[in-house]
Parts: structure tokens; sequence; C-alpha cells
């Protein structure tokens, strides 16, 4: 059948790992490998408690200091496939801190188990009520701006119950993140790679008011809004880059074809600088942005094809909306509708541009 491991990293747990533990042993749910990320000398009786709890079935991984979720699930991977691996289907990987029972966490493995070369994420019900407001808001606004970025639309993005294939624990290992974006980075990484799979699971908060948790709103949110603008950002590079060469190109022609073709040299400059800038942008997104599997000639048909789409629709809706706004100038009309053409050019070639496999 394969084996499939637990993994538990911790950092300045409490009771609620020992309760989780005893779970699993009373419900005889496999072997545990747990990571203790720097939690100091003061929490020794915690995990002595735990290894006494879990016995046999466990094993306890130290940081001397803390580095973060994203190292200590790097470290159990790596102990793991080193020591553990010759059967192994994957691990699951679970928080210290009582959010994930037990029977959810079989869940994942039998999901797992059945979809070996995906990525199973144990996704809790955003239930406004429920859900401390951090978590519910947090966990919205995260999960639009992936699926625009990315193409990769998940409903829980925070989740820390997944179902982790073998293969991918080997890739994961070379993936940067050392903290709560690691996670984030983890499921950049399935673009084209690897299918996610979503299992429903318990929604378990120990208090909605007073949940305690070691993510930090601010710190680790911007880490991982940092990651996910990164593609978006090189888009805004790749663009302004494009322009400029387009600007810089037309300057060029129109001094070297002014003295030949004195009626067009400005309409040939034009369409010469713009095509030569076009290429250079297709180029760059191709390689650089989205990092495209594509066929080079299918891309480039397609991109040919939203390119004209763009400027024609550009053309249409400035020219109705000039004529609906007399008093406007032309230059007020053409910037918004530039602007929000500029965002949904991004979207198209993200997700039928440079893409070859639908996510």
């Amino acid at each position: 059948m394969g084996n499939i491991i637990t993994i538990i990293p911790a950092y300045e747990p409490d009771e609620r790992l020992i309760d989780l533990l005893k779970d699993i042993v009373a419900k005889d749910a496999g072997t545990v490998v747990m990571v203790d990320d720097g939690s100091g000398p003061e929490y020794k009786d915690i995990f002595d408690k735990a290894c006494e709890t879990i016995g046999e079935q466990g094993i306890l991984l130290t940081h001397e200091v803390n580095k973060g979720k994203g190292r200590a699930l790097k470290t159990a991977f790596s102990y793991i496939l080193e020591n553990m691996g010759d059967d192994l289907v994957g691990v699951v990987t679970a928080d210290s801190d009582g959010q994930h029972s037990v029977e959810c966490m079989g869940k994942v493995k039998e999901a797992l188990l059945s979809s070996p070369d995906s990525l199973i994420l144990g996704v809790r019900s955003f239930n406004k009520k429920e859900i401390p407001w951090k978590s519910y808001y947090g966990n919205k606004i995260t999960m639009n701006f992936m699926s625009y970025v990315s193409g990769v639309t998940v409903s829980d993005t925070q989740t820390g119950l997944r179902g982790i294939p073998k293969a991918f624990m080997k890739d994961l290992l070379d993936t940067e993140g050392e903290r709560f974006e690691f996670e984030t980075r983890m499921l950049l990484e399935t673009v084209d790679r690897y299918p996610i799979v979503e299992v429903p699971i318990l929604t378990i908060y120990d208090s909605k008011e007073n949940h305690s948790t070691h993510f930090n709103t601010f710190k680790d949110s911007f880490r991982i809004y940092k990651i996910l603008a990164a593609k978006f950002v090189k888009y805004l590079i790749a663009s302004v880059s494009s322009c400029v060469i387009d600007i810089i190109l037309f300057a060029v022609f129109c001094h070297l074809l002014r003295g030949y073709f004195p009626v067009y040299y400005v309409a040939a400059s034009t369409i010469l600088a713009r095509v030569i800038s076009a290429c250079c942008n297709f180029v760059m997104n191709y390689a650089l942005v989205f990092r495209s599997s594509e066929n080079k000639g299918k891309a480039a048909v397609k991109y040919v094809i939203l390119a004209v789409l763009q400027m024609t629709a550009s053309a249409l809706i400035v020219t109705g909306l000039c004529k609906l706004f007399v008093s406007a100038p032309e230059v007020a009309v053409k910037i918004p509708v530039d602007l929000i053409l500029f965002f949904l050019s991004y979207f198209i070639q993200r997700k039928f541009v440079f893409s070859s496999k639908k996510q």
C-alpha cells in the first residue's frame, strides 16, 4: 500500500500537542516526525512529554534556534527521504495547535493514496461566524490575489494540513522560503506540475476571539504578498521596458528614415518600433514572467491576436467614451481604459497565451 508519515512542526507548543499525539496513538495513525523549531529549554518538558506519549511511533528533530515553519518542514522532508523513503508515498503535514483532528488527517492520507501525484489540501469551511476575522479575511484576500497572479485557485490558501507526494517533497527541498511563506511557494510550485486535490475538513479553533498563532499578521503577510506580487512586478517591468524600447526605436527610425521617406517616415518608424518592441515583450513574458512551456509558435500567434484585440478595444472604448463625455480630455479617458486593459491582458496572457496546461 505504501507508507505515509505525519509531520508536525512545533514552535513553543502547549498541551494541545500532547492531546493530538494521544489521539494519534489511540487510533494507531502511523509514524509521526515532530520538529522542535527552536522552542528553547523552557519547552523541554513539553517535548519530553510528547516523546513519551508517542513512544516508538514518533521521532523528534530539533532546531537549536527558531528557523521558521518552512525550514522545519524541509528538515523533516530531508530526514524522511534519507531514512524512511523506501516505500514512501508521501507525507501529511499537520499543525501542533489542535486545528487538525486525526480523522481529518486520515482523510488527507486517503486522498494522497488515491492521488499519489497530487498535492492534497485539507480545506476548512470559511464560515465567517466561526473563523477568527484575521484568518477569514486573510484567506479571502490571498485566495483572490493568488488566483489572479498565478492561476492557482484554492479555497484555503493557509491550511497547514497537506498531503505531499514523495516527488514533490524532493522538489520542495530546493524551494525558497523559510517561514510561513514557504506554504505559499508550495502552492505556486504546483503550476503545470502537480494537480491540487481539496479535501473538506473540520474547522477547529480553541477560541474565535483568542486563538493563538505564531503567524505574524504584518511580517508574514508581507512575505507572502511579496512572493505573490513578484510575477506581476516582472510583468510590469517587462511592459515598461518594452515601452522604453518602443520610444527609443521610434526616435532612431525617425532620424534614419526622415531623409528617405519625408511623407511616410513617422508611420514607418511607428510600425517598425512597435513590431520590434512587441517581439521583445513577447520574449520577456514567455521566458521570464510566465516561464511558459507552451509551444513558442502557438504562444506567438495567441500573443499577436491578443495585441490586436487589445489595441482595437482601446480604440473603440476610448472613442465611445469621448463621444459620451464630450468635454473630457482624450488623454484623461485613455489612461484608465488602457490601465484596465493592461490588468486584463495580464490575466489573459497567464491563462491562455502562455499556459500550456489547465490547473
